[in-house]
Formats: C-alpha cells, structure tokens, sequence
C-alpha cells in the first residue's frame, strides 16, 4: 500500500504557485529542513528546502538550500533517514 505523500504549494512572489510533495522532516542545529519532489510517484526532481520562518511568522518560508556544504551534510542525513533516496549532482 502506498503512502499519500503530504502536498504542499509554494507561492514565489510573482510567480505562479507550485506544488511539491515532502518526502522527509529533519531538525539539525534547531533548523527544520524538508525533502521535496515535483512528482508524487516515480523519479522527479528533489530540492532540499530550509525553514527561515519565525514562531510568530503566520506563513511559513522556505529557502532552497544552496550551500555545498550545508546542501551535502543535509542530504547525507535525508539518505541515512530514507533507504531508498540517493542524492545525484
């Protein structure tokens, strides 16, 4: 049986709204970052998405994660916490 992936839509400032569907959750350091895929089933693309809002903030932001190094270390920790999720550059 299938796991309905949670679907979540970014709304780019002047851009038109996109839906990412989150594969994996991780807090490191006290920061939250989230595994996201375009496609729901099958091999889409995957961008990993840091949390930058504040508890009183009523939206949540994200930013794409473009560090190497932060980008390397966190998907380390994503493909330790999903068996089947190899990162590709």
């Amino acid at each position: 049986m299938a796991v309905k992936m949670e679907k979540i839509t970014f709304n780019p400032e002047g851009e038109e709204p996109v839906d990412f569907f989150v594969l994996e959750q991780t807090t490191i350091a006290g920061i939250t970052y989230i595994l996201v895929t375009d496609m729901e089933e099958g091999d889409g693309e995957a961008l990993i998405l840091k949390d930058l809002s504040k508890i009183e903030d009523e939206n949540s932001l994200y930013e794409i994660v473009s560090d190497e190094t932060e980008l390397k270390a966190v998907a380390e920790v994503f493909e330790n916490l999903l068996e089947d999720v190899e990162f590709v550059q």
